[in-house]
């Protein structure tokens, strides 16, 4: 595995106590992904590297196109052999490259029950949070500005935003077809390969560029492997991103993002101002 060095930055607000901070305190530590399920067939066929790659990158215009989706996401990490998954779900409108998440958090490693699950908004620029915690209160919403995140909230909201999973792949620096699966019971094909966040933010659209030129910046090495499983149509039915990076030793991470329910309405709702949380945040 590719390891991806992390660098942390001064000023941006909130960047070490999102939803993935929470987890890391629980668990002292955060995360190993698996390795892939590799259920494309023993011996997949050769193919066109060309026609692969090609396939890969066009999956974030497909979805545009394609309008919404229902999404489940779950996010993988471990250190010193402790595991832990955060599971998230809700819907993205690929269109207006909005979203909604709801995030639910393990529990700790005493056996404390999860922290209440996070309502996330995504935004082109923004991640909005509810249900924060420490000390933010119930009925106020942390916003951040995911360009300043050195991540590009790829990891830090505790699941990666959908559109943002997309958009990644238009970086795609080499890509295999690995045989046809199914997920969810659709038929689909399973690719394999890597993609280089710097690429991909040159390529992506003005509403993601922001956030992968920042994750291009605080990453040393943008090389992520990736597995992307598309249908009959080209859509992005399943992606796993694999990122590695350094805080307080190596941290390994697999972010999964299903897709499935295309079409379905999706209506977000930003919080106003006077509800958005202006104080200080517990780490």
């Amino acid at each position: 595995m590719v390891v991806h060095q992390h660098r942390r930055r001064r000023g941006h607000p909130g960047g070490a106590v999102l939803a993935f901070g929470l987890a890391l305190a629980a668990l002292g530590g955060c995360g190993r992904a698996d390795a892939g399920d590799g259920r494309g067939g023993a011996d997949p066929p050769p193919a066109d590297a060309a026609k692969a790659v090609a396939a890969v990158r066009g999956a974030a215009d497909v979805l545009a196109r394609t309008g919404s989706a229902q999404a489940r996401t779950a996010m993988e990490m471990a250190t010193g052999g402790t595991r832990v998954t955060i599971h998230g779900e809700g819907g993205v409108d690929f269109t207006h490259r909005m979203g909604q998440l709801l995030v639910m958090l393990p529990a700790d490693v005493t056996g404390k029950p999860g922290h209440r699950p996070i309502t996330e908004l995504l935004a082109p620029g923004a991640l909005y949070m509810k249900n924060r915690g420490a000390g933010v209160p119930d009925d106020k919403w942390v916003r951040v500005d995911t360009t300043t995140l050195a991540d590009g909230n790829l990891v830090t909201g505790g699941a990666t935003d959908p559109m943002t999973a997309a958009e990644l792949l238009r970086g795609v620096e080499q890509a295999v077809y690995v045989g046809k699966t199914e997920v969810a019971g659709v038929a689909v094909r399973h690719y394999r390969g890597t993609t280089d966040i710097g690429r991909a933010a040159q390529s992506a659209s003005p509403e993601v560029k922001g956030a992968l030129e920042a994750a291009a910046k605080g990453f040393s090495k943008d090389t992520v492997p990736f597995d992307v499983y598309l249908d009959e149509e080209g859509r992005l039915r399943k992606v796993r991103h694999r990122f590695s990076y350094v805080n307080n030793g190596v941290i390994d991470v697999s972010s999964t993002t299903l897709l499935y329910g295309f079409g379905t309405p999706v209506r977000v709702v930003l919080p106003a101002n006077g509800d958005i949380y202006a104080g200080r945040i517990a780490e």
